[in-house]
């Protein structure tokens, strides 16, 4: 049974209104929203961003001949503890070609330093090992490799061991959980990339209508991610979450109105797009059988899906999911349409379209 509501006001576009040169920040516009929803959507996001985005960070370290951080090394200005500090500082960015680019173990980086007589004269006698040298050739891109590690002062070849993770939010050196070797220091970890975030709500025009919500978003973050990474993580962090009150709270349901006017002949020609079926689309074999696996024979069962859930059918990748949203936009249709205006739900959709081909089969007789 589906309860109508009125029309929401929701924003036709967000657009990007500025944005840095290094990637770092970028101001987000979304207009129009209903009274209200503009702190409603900004204030949940801005928690999210700050609190729940995940990225790598450096977890402990090894350095040849260095059993704790309580000491100084010969050859090197900077004792361990200011070593460790300058660590905290690495940002790293998860290469995407990564095989396991969402493992939650730490991984190590294993790298040989070796500083000859001849860098240290170019140098002045102080050669600066930078983070780049210090972690080697790894998985992971180097956001500030220029940042300086240690300084050297005499010639010498060091074995490093670097481990990092992936995780969210600040850990305290105490509260990591995996296995140490004796030597092995484990440190503080920054996980969370988005080092700032403010919204502003004003007032903007529908119509005549003057008092609905422009909902402005700064985002800054530290290049381990950028700002519109951020917030398309937060927005899918947060569908997730309401998804399990909706699937856990069961009632009827809500169908919107959309304000705008059909014509029977635009409801036809949407309603025949619909109703045909899968294989007469043209896609590949692989999509087409992950569809019939999911018992998904129609358009219609196939755009009411949200993109989110398609990903969980067995068998169903990105490639596949790429296919069907190009496939989709040449009919003008997408993933997670709202057809409640045809009195289309989830629920009942294999009903209408049933019951619409044989009406249409009944009229041709």
């Amino acid at each position: 049974m589906a309860v109508r509501y009125g029309k929401f006001e929701l924003p036709n576009k967000i657009s990007l209104s500025e944005a840095s040169k290094d990637g770092k920040f970028a101001r987000f516009i979304a207009e129009p929203f209903e009274r209200g929803f503009g702190h409603t959507m900004g204030n949940a996001l801005r928690r999210i961003m700050l609190s729940s985005l995940e990225a790598p960070a450096i977890v402990s370290v090894r350095i040849e001949g260095v059993p704790h951080e309580y000491m100084a090394i010969e050859g090197i200005i900077e004792d361990m503890t200011h070593i460790v500090l300058n660590l905290k500082g690495a940002l790293l960015r998860k290469l995407l070609t990564s095989e396991d680019s969402g493992s939650r173990r730490p991984r190590s980086i294993i790298s040989t330093l070796e500083i000859t007589a001849d860098q240290l004269d170019k140098h002045g006698g102080q050669y600066p090992v930078t983070l780049k040298e210090f972690l080697g050739k790894s998985d992971y891109e180097i956001i500030n490799p220029d940042m300086v590690v240690f300084h050297v002062t005499q010639p010498m070849t060091k074995r490093l061991e670097t481990k990092v993770a992936i995780g969210r939010g600040y850990v305290p050196s105490e509260r990591h959980d995996f296995e140490t070797a004796v030597d092995e220091i484990v440190i503080d970890s920054i996980f969370s990339p988005v080092r700032l975030v403010n919204y502003f709500v004003e007032n903007t025009r529908v119509g005549q209508v003057t008092d609905f919500d422009k909902l402005i978003l700064e985002v800054t973050t530290d290049g381990r991610v950028t700002p519109e990474e951020a917030l398309s993580f937060a927005t899918q962090l947060g569908i997730e979450h309401f998804e399990v009150f909706k699937q856990k709270i069961k009632a009827d349901q809500l169908v919107f109105e959309t304000g705008e006017e059909e014509n029977d002949t635009d409801k036809d020609a949407l309603m025949q797009k619909l109703c045909l079926k899968i294989n007469e689309i043209e896609l590949s074999v692989r999509s087409t059988n992950c569809l019939s696996g999911a018992d998904i024979n129609t358009i219609a069962e196939l755009v009411i899906m949200p993109e989110s859930e398609m990903l969980k059918f067995r068998n169903f990748g990105k490639k596949s999911l790429n296919e069907i949203k190009a496939k989709l936009e040449e009919m003008g249709l997408y993933l997670g349409m709202d057809l409640g205006r045809l009195g289309i739900t989830r629920d009942n959709v294999k009903e209408v379209i049933n019951q619409y081909l044989s009406e249409k089969a009944g009229q041709e007789v």
